[in-house]
């Protein structure tokens, strides 16, 4: 089974019934959701899918992220991958995170939908923006690379700023980098020391290493 699937699968397992960012529906709707997500739960799919079809059509963001995963996977139905990927456009249009990361994974892999690095970054801004580390991540390497939008060092240094101080081990070791190197950052040994070594504690391989030559760097000034 497709591993990004399986993570679809998860979120919809462990959803809570709160609609960060995003417009619930009516109470009745959030009633269908919360249904929804207990028959899940309790493996009655075909239940759940039903549920969650009624949440969704009244607007419910988690619902149809829901609905779309529940498609794609076949879960209570046969797979239908066309109408998962329109319930998902719909939870990602009306905010819901987890659906702006799913579509632009979809998107820059060409999964179930024509490939579109611009459309795919476009929805990495959009979960960004609201403060999801993985899309941060991954807008900042649209701009390292150029994928889908202008290259531009600046904006990924922003974006790997904000991911690292978010926690992402890999995001501290390349915003060290930068940091090191002056690329879209004024080069400052310190701040290259210090985000190697927060790559180095949260086990980034051979950050340890980098931080104590950026730290000699530093004394030599």
């Amino acid at each position: 089974m497709n591993k990004f699937l399986i993570t679809l699968a998860l979120a919809a397992v462990t959803w809570s019934g709160q609609t960060p960012a995003a417009p619930a529906g009516t109470e009745a709707a959030q009633a269908r959701a919360a249904a929804g997500a207990a028959a899940f739960r309790q493996g009655h799919h075909e239940s759940a899918l039903a549920h969650f079809r009624q949440a969704a059509r009244a607007g419910h963001a988690v619902a149809q992220f829901n609905l779309a995963v529940m498609l794609m996977e076949g879960q209570g139905t046969a797979p239908r991958p066309a109408e998962a990927i329109g319930w998902l456009r719909k939870a990602a249009e009306n905010g819901f995170v987890q659906a702006q990361n799913a579509l632009a994974t979809l998107l820059e892999r060409g999964e179930h939908v024509p490939r579109s690095l611009p459309e795919a970054t476009h929805w990495w801004r959009r979960a960004a923006e609201q403060g999801s580390r993985d899309a941060r991540v991954n807008l900042a390497t649209q701009y390292l690379l150029g994928r889908g939008v202008a290259q531009d060092d600046a904006q990924a240094a922003l974006w790997y700023q904000r991911a690292a101080g978010q926690g992402d081990a890999g995001a501290c070791y390349i915003i060290a980098s930068m940091y090191d190197k002056g690329y879209g950052v004024q080069q400052d040994p310190e701040r290259a020391a210090f985000w190697y070594g927060q790559a180095a504690l949260r086990g980034e391989p051979g950050a340890a290493d980098m931080a104590r030559a950026a730290r000699r760097k530093v004394e030599s000034l």
